[in-house]
């Protein structure tokens, strides 16, 4: 095992505890992040999906509301200055409101219609019910604008959030967790070993001191001994010089 594949650390007791939490901690947080993922992707497909659909469904609008200008014109002329004249202020406007997403802000816009109609009376010589299709077809055009607009942004926005989530979770789960799987394999095995030293100096100690023991024991029993025999060369010399 190379120093590169785990972390810089002292095995010890303590670093063993401290790499228990933290491969915990990194495995929750994996877990939390993967279902974050998950939820994002979801969400993502999701506004996919309604992307496409609202891009079909604007085709048929702006065809629509392309084909509706024409008989306009047709029946009614050239009315580009009347509106013009008539207009002072935008009648559709946008708001714009947050979304979370899995701790994820995502902005919605709104569309909305500010005042009355203007240039209501545009047509009224004329081609009124013409100019009243057009004006309906081309706010039925911006409100699915605004919608795909807001449908973009947050496809783009979830786009950028899952690819860094993906890297995190992609970092933790090959990086960032077996580096700790590894390091607290080495500290157990570095544990292990200073027990078994441990054990066999301890053990060595017990053989030193049997034998010390067993040594004192001789030369005392020796010594015993010797008392005993010097006793009893006393008492015999005592009684030659009594007789």
């Amino acid at each position: 095992m190379s120093g590169k594949e785990r972390l810089p650390i002292f095995p010890s007791r303590g670093a063993q505890s401290l790499m228990k939490s933290r491969l915990k901690g990194a495995q929750k947080g994996h877990s939390l992040l993967k279902k974050k993922a998950d939820a994002l992707q979801m969400r993502f497909r999701m506004i996919l999906s309604k992307i496409i659909e609202t891009k079909t469904l604007m085709g048929e609008v702006m065809k629509e509301a392309a084909f509706s200008l024409a008989e306009a014109k047709f029946t009614t002329g050239d009315f580009n200055q009347v509106v013009l004249q008539n207009v002072t202020k935008a009648q559709i406007k946008i708001r714009t409101k947050k979304d979370n997403v899995a701790g994820v802000t995502l902005p919605v816009f709104e569309s909305y219609q500010d005042g009355t109609d203007t240039y209501e009376l545009a047509g009224l010589a004329r081609g009124g019910q013409q100019l009243a299709k057009l004006k309906k077809n081309y706010q039925t055009a911006i409100k699915l604008l605004v919608e795909l607009a807001s449908l973009q942004t947050s496809f783009v926005t979830l786009d950028d959030v899952i690819k860094i989530t993906n890297r995190r979770v992609n970092a933790i789960e090959h990086v960032i967790i077996p580096r700790i799987e590894k390091t607290l394999a080495y500290i157990i095995s570095e544990l292990d070993e200073l027990e078994r030293e441990e054990f066999y100096r301890l053990k060595k100690i017990q053989d030193k001191k049997k034998v010390i023991k067993a040594a004192s024991e001789a030369f005392r029993k020796s010594r015993k001994y010797d008392e005993e025999q010097a006793f009893n060369m006393l008492e015999e010399e005592d009684q030659d010089i009594l007789f």
